[in-house]
């Protein structure tokens, strides 16, 4: 029954969303699910549709891989120098408070419209992960450590089997938050920057056209598109975290 549970809420809200399209009556305004399909149905054949994809997909996608990988390395640096980590602290803080409008504008002045979805991406994702790296790395059981330092075990088994432990869970669920967030930004700067090739140029002519059924497809897209890179995020990330089998295995050794 839990199995039904699922598929039947997406029904659900399929029937309102089709509900709501009757009754507004309406196909500029608001289009329902079966339009929306169809529209997107259209543009599967066309090679532009999957170029902008492609496109959107790689640069968006690289802002996050960067600041993901820069603000791990951030994290564990302000961990092991807390001096650093004060530091830090103000810049965190600014990237969180500005409103994104502000970056696009400012990254169109410097980065040009080609890149601006890859720079906002990096500066809304990278708080977020340099805040859930240091939370996790704070998180480590101190017990875990001494013992590690009674039994001199070496740095990498530290950071593999005490660290990426403490480490994941706030990984993953930084990433919950960040995937999400990247993808509405990167979007958004998409449709201010028009880059050639991009989703967000066809969601800003879908707009001047008033072509609402692709509008609609075009946001499938990005849930779809940004769902499955989420799921193969998460999918590396949790592999990172050593199974119970090589823990058992560590501990015995020790």
């Amino acid at each position: 029954m839990s199995r039904l549970r699922k598929p039947f809420i997406i029904c659900l809200w399929l029937a309102f969303w089709q509900t709501a399209a009757v009754l507004v009556h309406n196909s500029i305004m608001l289009v329902g699910p079966f339009e929306a399909l169809l529209a997107l149905w259209s543009l599967l054949p066309s090679a532009d549709f999957w170029r902008s994809v492609a496109g959107s997909f790689g640069r968006i996608s690289a802002g996050f891989l960067l600041a993901f990988a820069v603000g791990i390395l951030l994290g564990s640096l302000a961990y092991t120098a807390p001096f650093l980590e004060e530091i830090l602290e103000p810049f965190m803080l600014f990237l969180k408070a500005v409103p994104v409008a502000s970056f696009v504008i400012l990254a169109l002045i410097w980065a040009g419209s080609r890149n601006l979805s890859v720079v906002i991406s990096f500066l809304v994702v990278l708080p977020v992960i340099y805040v859930n790296t240091l939370a996790g790395l704070q998180s480590t059981d101190p017990k875990l450590l001494e013992m590690a330092v009674v039994f001199r075990m070496p740095v990498w088994r530290k950071i593999r089997f005490i660290y990426l432990p403490a480490l994941v869970p706030h990984l993953v669920s930084g990433c919950r938050i960040a995937l999400g967030m990247s993808w509405k930004s990167g979007a958004a700067a998409e449709v201010i920057g028009l880059p050639e090739h991009s989703i967000g140029e066809h969601l800003y002519m879908a707009k001047i056209y008033l072509e609402t059924a692709d509008l609609f497809a075009w946001t499938l897209v990005i849930i779809l598109v940004s769902a499955v890179f989420e799921q193969m995020v998460l999918f590396m990330i949790s592999r990172l975290c050593p199974q119970r089998g090589e823990v058992t295995h560590e501990t015995a050794d020790l």
